[in-house]
């Protein structure tokens, strides 16, 4: 794995960063995995801010999404440190779609 792999990766699993590493190592299978991974999981964050307008369902639904966006971002980072590329559970599915 060549220098600024792993960094790049790492990246992937925080927030609207995953960006970063989908522009500028778009050619990299290993970087381009986790950052389509990351990309499901911000646009899965989004959209549990906007389910905070719906009443009483939006705040259960926020707060069971942070939870699982928390985990599989921690689940991402661990694989990024191993060198490994685990699907993560619904998420790859979605960002092979990408």
């Amino acid at each position: 794995m060549g220098s600024g792999i792993k960094p790049m990766a790492l990246l992937s699993y925080m927030s609207v960063l995953c960006l970063v590493p989908m522009i500028l190592r778009r050619d990299d299978a290993f970087v381009n995995f986790h950052a389509r991974q990351g990309l499901v999981l911000w646009i899965w964050g989004v959209l549990a801010i906007f389910s905070l307008h719906i009443p009483i369902v939006g705040a259960f639904f926020f707060s069971a999404s942070v939870m699982a966006i928390m985990l599989m971002s921690l689940a991402g980072l661990v694989s990024v440190l191993l060198a490994k590329t685990w699907p993560l559970p619904g998420v790859s599915m979605l960002a092979q779609k990408l």
